[in-house]
């Protein structure tokens, strides 16, 4: 016997570990050095984030650079996400995780200023693929409000909640000395403190003018040169929002009663017009009634035609219930544009950056609360946008998630073609208008398809393709059952809130195209894609009457179980098909007694018009038993080349011919143990009292009236202890609002005395038995106890053409134990190569009969048979604690690491890396680990992410070639990548945000305005706020700290050649500008002094021989 140690693995979050391996040599079986030659190594693995996709979670800020074209958003964790184009994406994140308040692009630099709720603000280089922080500024005794800063300025400014103004140099992120005193800007205007400071702007035609609004109502114009206020505004309500006409001679403000006031800076006395848009106007002559606050204003103008006016909120308040409003008044027109959610901020893009110029809005960026909306002014009705952002995901809360990298290439293309045609229509017939960045060029190339199931009882495939996430095809299982149409239909209050459509777990076969949901409400739907339409006259349903742990020591005839579903598969099309709905109706309003024979959902009677698409093939409901609820499903499998599908649950497993529409099998988990098995459990009788753990449906609604609903896991909250100690798993309460997925994770690890329950299956060729010597269908069943069981199957000669005949299936007892529940279950053959469950090629199920033939000749031949007395396969099984490795057909274990003791595995799956296989894992410590295989080495372990919410455990995927996912937030998917590879080309593949693009002109003043001074007014700042002019800031104010953007960076941002450059170039610009509007103003002046000359040398010949009575 050999033994041998290999390097200590880190495990939980405490530094003791007692990850060990080890491989025993039996006789008989090849020694370790002779088993297979394994090609992966440490250096092979590298973990790191690639990109987020989705909706940023919890949005609260928003800005748009309107010549690079790129628009950030700020959310309440301290994320920033960064759109352009198409497939320009990028996430960044501040290390403190205040919310985001307020954000400002230094227009066309490649740099954004971020001001946060903790009261510190950022300079982000966006110039690399990658933004990293270049500067910091913390202020200690001041809570900022607001920040402004002017196109091509480096001053920014900062109001502040006591209602002070601080001027920050962003190139050194330095104070300036320069204050504006919140009792100052007021004097006598106001007799108590003006509270913060809600609005900053200057004089789109004079840069020494400065407007500050401050939240009692009073606004002040403050002459920076002068240091004091020229004029002061007074409203005795409320100020949100302050928005310039670009003249520079009006402004409006926006108030809390839903008022709006146009005010002439020369004319502070009281407003040129006071509006209330969405007033009832009294007919006596009175102020119309208060409404409520409007948020924002922007007004914008256009050359050709009346001005903009853009609102959020001010409707009447007795629109109780109506939702969110933008409001968009155009000349005479006022349009209301409901959204779906509430509106967190909005943008109005303009041909110019410039303020001082005519403004020709295009668009309006809406921000709402779970949607970004851009709205085309340009066009009548004012359509929206078609965004290229995967937004969607969070349509409905995703409950599981798959992950298939290099999927058959084929595959995209079917599910663009069928999905194009679900498509709404009415969208703007232009072009996105966030256009900015370049996309990755990458050299990764595979197709990547990633399926998330929802709780409304939707899937939707997306393109997951270099980087990019695109919806490709979105089905709707919800259909296939009746809705409830009337409040009194409802159920009571406990689930009155649950989603009975839920998708539980899901499994889909790439190459057959095969497609297997399993529900909340204890149902299984097996779908079949097709490309052409059709229209279902009757849904194919199979009843599955699922026994509770038995109180007899033998098991009832499998005849038994299936007599209640058997009318119903043998005649799927007769009217029995429709009894099951009547029982329901019958059994919740006429009978007093138990439950009996009814599914928690009705399948719908009518016909179904099915698109091209998904597909239904069948639909598998489990039934009520003697007043107990049917368990949740925590387990499916198919195998296309029989026509099977196998479920399973706490109660036992089923196995389904979907083509023949029976049930073959149907047993509790003590009969898959063999008599002298040592690891089987006695049955033991159903609990009467029964809590539903992880309950399904409701079980004390007998009485109610209503249709029979079914609890999602979130409504049973369960909470499960680890068996090994004393620490607890986290809570199941699905605090994002979805449901909790029973993946074998959420339901194992529990006390001991609780059931077993099947947690995972595997369809292969192997050997069901120790004594076989030729491989054969066969199932592995895999529980939460830790055992792994095989059973064989005996197809009938001829499976080809299904015939009558059924499909035998024989227990062949327990194939290993292991420590906690089996998530994963895999095989190998003799040189270590996976062996996948073999499949069926797809064929379309409404082509011609010939078509199908063709397709089904073309099926993969069996692996060849095996030779006596040597091992040729490797069965793979890992379970919450540990792997194994087996070696078929001598059931020897060959290979074992202890992954875990102190935590449990969520999520382990074999997967495909450098052209070899090797078993990767997630713990809900957060550690990421990979294991080679067959010899279960370590390769990789970082400590990556603790679980810190269910959402993680239910969605975290493994797939091939190094890449993984997970449910982030409530709407984001976050993709990493544990590929050495991958990282070290991360760079190529990731999108450029900032492009070179040369700043449009600025407006050309006209020569009477360069004459007599009527344009925009320069203003030279550093004059003002630089150190010479203003002295020191106070040091205690605020602390500047250096970014982690390396100083490389830092100078390639704030003072680098490129910037120096940049700027240097500006200035030449502005310098040769005021010396051409010099030379024209001296050539009119010559122009002017000629002319009068001449005409004084007229007047004079004209009078010189006239006396002066003549005159």
């Amino acid at each position: 016997m050999k033994k041998f140690n290999i390097r200590k693995v880190l495990d939980g979050l405490t530094a003791a570990s007692s990850s060990s391996s080890s491989a025993t040599a039996q006789p008989g079986t090849p020694r370790e050095n002779e088993v297979v030659q394994e090609t992966l190594q440490s250096e092979h693995f590298q973990l790191c984030k690639t990109v987020r996709h989705g909706f940023p979670y919890q949005p609260c800020s928003m800005a748009f650079d309107p010549v690079q074209k790129i628009l950030a958003v700020g959310t309440q964790t301290g994320a920033l996400r960064l759109f352009g184009g198409a497939g320009v994406e990028c996430y960044c994140q501040h290390e403190s995780g205040s919310a985001v308040i307020q954000l400002q692009f230094l227009i066309n630099e490649g740099a954004l200023v971020s001001a946060l709720a903790d009261d510190s603000i950022h300079l982000w280089n966006l110039r690399q693929k990658i933004p990293a922080i270049l500067h910091s500024l913390k202020f200690n005794r001041e809570r900022i409000t607001y920040c402004h800063l002017p196109f091509q300025s480096k001053w920014l400014y900062i109001g502040s909640e006591r209602g002070n103004i601080h001027i920050v140099n962003v190139e050194s992120f330095t104070l300036s000395g320069y204050v504006i005193m919140w009792n100052k800007a007021i004097e006598l205007s106001s007799k108590t403190h003006p509270g913060p400071v809600v609005h900053i702007s200057d004089n789109p035609m004079d840069e020494g003018k400065l407007l500050i609004g401050f939240e009692c109502g009073v606004v002040v114009l403050w002459d920076l040169k002068s240091k004091k206020a020229d004029f002061r505004y007074s409203y005795d309500e409320a100020i949100h929002s302050v928005a310039w006409h670009h003249e520079g001679k009006q402004f409006v403000c926006s108030h809390s009663d839903g008022t709006l006031t146009t005010w002439n800076i020369r004319a502070p006395a009281k407003p040129a017009q006071i509006i209330t848009p969405h007033g009832k106007q009294p007919k006596d002559g009175k102020k119309p009634e208060p409404c409520k606050p409007i948020l924002k204003v922007e007004y914008k103008t256009t050359r050709a035609g009346d001005p903009f006016m853009v609102l959020s909120g001010g409707l009447s308040y007795d629109t109780v219930g109506r939702r969110a409003c933008l409001t968009v008044m155009h000349g005479k027109s006022t349009a209301v544009l409901e959204m779906d959610y509430p509106i967190v901020d909005f943008l109005t893009l303009c041909e110019t950056p410039y303020p001082s110029d005519f403004q020709e809005p295009y668009a309006v960026v809406v921000l709402l609360e779970k949607d970004l909306v851009v709205i085309d002014l340009g066009q009548i009705g004012y359509p929206i946008f078609e965004s290229p952002y995967p937004l969607a995901i969070h349509e409905s809360p995703v409950t599981c998630c798959e992950y298939f990298a290099d999927c058959p290439s084929e595959l995209i293309p079917a599910l663009y073609s069928v999905g194009s045609r679900q498509k709404r229509q009415g969208y703007s017939k232009k072009e996105w208008p966030i256009s900015g960045g370049n996309w990755g060029q990458g050299s990764q190339t595979y197709p990547e398809i990633i399926i998330t199931g929802h709780a409304d009882g939707s899937i939707k495939f997306w393109d997951a393709s270099g980087l990019m996430l695109q919806v490709l095809y979105k089905l709707k299982t919800a259909k296939v059952f009746e809705r409830a149409r009337g409040k009194e239909e409802k159920p009571n209050t406990d689930i009155v809130d649950e989603d009975p459509f839920a998708i539980q777990t899901l499994f889909w076969c790439p190459e057959s195209r095969m497609l297997c949901v399993a529900g909340v409400s204890a149902h299984v739907i097996i779908y079949r894609f097709s490309k052409q339409e059709v229209t279902t006259e009757v849904v194919q349903l199979l009843e599955v009457r699922m026994q509770c742990e038995f109180s007899e020591v033998d098991s009832p005839d499998l005849g038994g179980e299936q007599t209640p579903t058997q009318p119903a598969s043998a005649a799927p099309s007769s009217p029995q098909e429709t009894e099951p709905p009547n029982q329901l109706s019958a059994g919740t309003n006429s009978s007093e007694g138990p439950r009996d024979n009814i599914p928690c959902l009705q399948v719908r009677s009518s016909p179904l018009k099915q698109s091209p698409g998904y597909q239904v093939e069948l639909v598998v409901q489990l039934v009520w038993v003697s007043g107990e609820p049917p368990q949740q499903i925590t387990s499916l499998a198919v195998n296309s080349p029989s026509g099977l599908v196998v479920f399973g649950n706490s109660n036992g497993l089923a196995v389904v011919d979907y083509e023949q529409k029976t049930l073959l099998l149907n047993m509790a988990i003590s009969e898959l143990y063999s008599p002298s098995d040592p690891y089987q459990k006695q049955p033991c009788s159903p609990r009467k009292p029964r809590q539903p753990s992880g309950g399904l449906c409701d079980s004390n609604d007998g009485s109610n009236n209503s249709e029979d609903r079914c609890k999602s896991p979130t409504s049973a909250k369960m909470s499960r202890k680890i068996s090994s100690s004393g620490e607890q798993k986290p809570e199941l309460d699905g605090k994002d609002n979805a449901f909790t997925r029973s993946r074998s994770s959420s339901v194992t690890s529990i006390d001991r005395e609780s059931r077993e329950v099947i947690s995972s299956f595997y369809f292969c060729e192997s050997f069901p038995r120790k004594s076989d010597s030729l491989i054969s269908p066969c199932l592995l069943v895999g529980t939460t106890q830790g055992s792994v069981m095989t059973a064989a199957l005996s197809l009938p000669p001829g499976a080809d053409h299904k015939p009558q005949q059924p499909v035998s299936f024989a227990s062949c007892g327990t194939l290993v134990r292991l420590k906690g529940g089996i998530l994963t279950m895999a095989l190998l053959d003799a040189a270590g190569t996976l062996l996948p469950p073999s499949y069926e090629p797809w064929y379309d199920p409404n082509a011609s009969d010939e078509e199908k033939e063709k397709v089904r000749r073309r099926r993969p031949a069996s692996p060849p048979s095996s030779q006596e007395g040597q091992d040729t396969q490797f069965a793979v099984l890992c379970s919450e604690k540990q792997a194994k490795v087996v070696a078929m057909p001598s059931q020897t274990s060959i290979y074992k690491h202890n992954i875990t003791e102190s935590s449990f595995v969520l999520r382990a799956d074999v997967v495909q890396m450098a052209g070899s296989y090797c078993l990767a894992c997630f713990c809900a410590n957060g550690h990421i680990m990979t294991l080679s295989l067959p010899s279960l080495r370590p390769l990789l372990d970082v400590n990556y992410l603790p679980l810190t919410d269910m959402r993680i455990a239910r969605t975290f995927c493994f797939s091939n070639l190094g890449q993984a996912l997970y449910m982030t937030s409530p709407t984001e998917i976050q993709r990493i990548t544990y590929s050495q590879e991958t990282c070290d080309n991360l760079q190529e593949m990731l999108s450029e945000l900032f492009t070179p693009v040369e700043t449009p002109e600025a407006p050309n003043r006209g020569f009477f305005k360069g004459l007599f001074g009527g344009g925009a007014q320069s203003l030279d700042r550093e004059d003002l706020f630089g150190e010479t002019a203003s002295g020191k800031a106070s040091r205690s104010l605020a602390q500047h700290i250096p970014g982690p953007g390396s100083m490389e960076g830092m100078k390639g941002a704030a003072s680098g050649v490129v910037g120096d450059l940049a700027r240097a170039r500006v200035a030449l610009d502005e310098r040769g500008q005021k010396l051409g509007e010099l030379d024209e103003r001296t050539a009119a002046m010559m122009a002017s002094a000629d002319s009068f000359s001449k005409h004084a040398h007229n007047m004079m010949v004209k009078y010189k021989d006239k006396k002066w009575y003549q005159l």
